[in-house]
């Protein structure tokens, strides 16, 4: 089985180029192309904030295109991306045929496009469906993931869409095309008070399951930490993967755990990473 990781948290200390490079020299078979800054906006108002980053820029794609030729170049590729989020704000939302047409360019299959947390199934089918035609187009299958709220004053998660199975189930059958798909947050799918937990979502979502976001937390709060470092059951994960005959890559995105890491020794924490996707996919043997 392959495995990837998200360039986001690397591209912090080294930039998009060089996180690809250290990527593939820590182990990973593919790189997930993080457009994040294709949209940045203030949380504090939901606004975008300006940005000279080159997914901003009219040549877009060529950026995709150099991302793409320098995995190539260390023998890696694009498996699927991230578009901005989140989808609620009108700036967003034009975006994202925009991170469509990058995932096509850098080679990725997948694009994973959250939904609204505060939608139902229906009214996020509405935005989905409008997006599968270009997505088509474009080679490019749309994966749903699911997501979590946190109300002022709650000491843990509560519900928003795709975060149980039977929310995340109806976002896919209503739209019901193949092009729409479904990649689980393990960690979203662990947090209490939103999550079915990931090895019972695992199984009800079946052949619907084609992406991961894979990392680890306490299963309270969004950590995105490095698998098998806190409370999160990874042998039963890989049960439930194994049950299913999940085909995908592992990705995944432990983004805060590189924080902890410099420019200098970034290499030595992606490494543990790729070590910890390698520890999964022995369980799944």
């Amino acid at each position: 089985m392959k495995i990837s990781t998200e360039i986001y948290s690397t591209a912090r200390h080294v930039g998009e180029e060089k996180a690809i490079e250290l990527i593939a020299k820590a182990g990973f078979d593919h790189w997930d192309f993080s457009m994040f800054e294709m949209g940045r906006i203030d949380w504090r108002t939901y606004t975008l904030i300006e940005s000279n980053h080159p997914l901003t820029k009219p040549n877009y794609l060529d950026f995709a295109r150099k991302l793409k030729k320098i995995g190539l170049d260390n023998g890696i590729t694009c498996n699927q991306s991230h578009a901005p989020f989140p989808v609620r704000v009108p700036e967003i939302m034009k975006l994202q045929k925009r991170a469509i047409e990058c995932t096509a360019e850098a080679g990725g299959k997948i694009c994973i496009i959250h939904p609204d947390n505060n939608s139902t199934a229906e009214q996020n089918a509405e935005m989905y469906l409008e997006l599968l035609p270009f997505a088509k187009e474009h080679g490019v299958k749309i994966a749903t993931e699911n997501m979590w709220n946190w109300e002022n004053g709650a000491t843990q998660s509560c519900f928003a869409a795709c975060s149980t199975a039977e929310s995340f189930k109806n976002h896919i059958d209503i739209v019901n095309d193949p092009y729409l798909v479904a990649c689980l947050d393990l960690g979203h799918a662990e947090m209490k008070g939103s999550g079915d937990g990931a090895p019972y979502m695992i199984r009800e979502l079946g052949d619907r399951l084609k992406a991961l976001h894979i990392h680890d937390n306490d299963r309270l709060h969004d950590s995105h930490q490095l698998p098998f470092s806190m409370n999160i059951d990874f042998v039963e994960i890989a049960k439930a993967l194994k049950d299913i005959g999940y085909q995908g890559e592992l990705t995944l995105e432990a983004d805060q755990y590189l924080t902890a890491y410099t420019k200098e020794t970034v290499l030595e924490g992606l490494k543990k990473m790729a070590e910890s996707a390698r520890r999964i996919e022995e369980l799944m043997k």
